[in-house]
């Protein structure tokens, strides 16, 4: 663009009218900046146009010296003319825009901001303010921290819970094997299966060693 929009740019740069933001939904440079793309877009769009029908006539007209090759340079030298001169009035436009129309007055509130008429706050209020939302913030991410700590305890109770329920479920089924053996004492049904292990092993260990004889012989 000319010398115009870029100092145009550089003012928008400056303001970022915020407010203005809040009120539209988008800043008012975006609007601008669209608004400019579209009307550049169209302007390309008739240019072709314009070629088009050039060629068209030409096609007509016996013993024409003219090339589509000289057709588009003469072209795209207008169009180049027309984008320079467009430039230079889209700045002006710009300028318009930006100061009339998408621009709130400095006396206008905004309707969620018209508590501040009548409970304004001073900057000590403000910093204030401020200084407490940051501190429930605070403690709002501790509660948070607290909370996830005390979910996984409860899933490790959980597992606890689980595991406590498997160690009395052998110890019934222990006691069961304990009456059907003719012994009603758990202790007594453990000791019966603490002897029947032994021997298990000692015949183990008698397989074990006649296996490795068999093997020497």
């Amino acid at each position: 663009m000319g010398s115009e929009r870029q100092d145009s740019a550089a003012k928008m740069s400056v303001d970022p009218m915020s407010y203005e933001a809040q009120f539209f939904g988008f800043t008012p440079q975006t609007c601008v900046l669209r608004i400019y793309i579209a009307f550049q877009d169209y302007l390309f769009e008739v240019m072709q146009a314009v070629e088009q029908a050039i060629l068209r006539k030409l096609e007509g007209v016996p013993g024409c010296g003219l090339s589509p090759v000289q057709i588009r340079k003469c072209t795209e030298r207008f169009l180049g003319f027309l984008k320079g001169r467009f430039d230079s009035l889209f700045g002006k436009m710009e300028q318009l825009l930006l100061q009339l129309v998408l621009r709130i007055p400095p006396d206008v509130l905004l309707p969620e901001d018209k508590a501040q008429e009548t409970h304004p706050c001073s900057e000590e209020e403000f910093q204030l303010l401020q200084k407490e939302i940051a501190e429930l913030q605070e403690k709002s991410k501790a509660e948070a921290c607290a909370q996830q700590a005390l979910l996984a305890e409860l899933e490790e109770q959980k597992i606890v819970q689980a595991k406590l329920r498997q160690t009395l479920a052998l110890f019934d089924e222990l006691d069961n094997v304990g009456r059907d053996q003719g012994t009603s004492d758990f202790r007594e049904s453990l000791g019966f299966l603490v002897q029947n292990s032994r021997k298990l092993q000692s015949i183990r260990d008698d397989v074990e060693r006649e296996g490795k004889r068999l093997k020497v012989a």
